[in-house]
């Protein structure tokens, strides 16, 4: 099965989102590729995945990951990476925010819409986040 997911937004409700799902299909040998763009960056990116902010009004959750042994987003990340699901970074938006391929987790590689396109279209799945 061909996974093609597309994080377009930047919060906690929203990685973890795009995160399980990735690493579910991948556990299951899946080909995932996520497309990361506007405030999905915050996703990948060293400094900004560790400050993702709790939805309005949801923080009594943070309570309930803890308790849950719920993965950080950095371990997410990780072991999306460990099941090789595929991190691409939007060029435009990277340009358009001042943003270099450094700053986000190694392995993301750099791409504009067309690449990810290329991919997504034998997809069985596209989703977005």
């Amino acid at each position: 099965m061909k996974v093609a997911i597309i994080a377009a937004n930047g919060g906690l409700f929203d990685a973890y989102k795009v995160f399980n799902i990735a690493t579910a299909a991948a556990a299951t040998d899946g080909e995932v590729e996520i497309f990361f763009t506007f405030e999905g960056l915050n996703l990948i990116h060293r400094q900004g995945m560790n400050a993702l902010p709790m939805p309005e009004g949801k923080e009594h959750f943070a309570e309930g990951f803890q308790k849950a042994n719920v993965p950080s987003i950095g371990e997410l990340v990780a072991m999306s990476q460990e099941l090789g699901v595929k991190f691409i970074a939007c060029q435009m938006t990277m340009d358009v925010m001042g943003l270099q391929k450094e700053d986000f987790v190694d392995g993301t590689e750099v791409g504009g819409a067309v690449t990810f396109l290329g991919s997504a279209k034998d997809a069985d799945m596209t989703l977005t986040f």
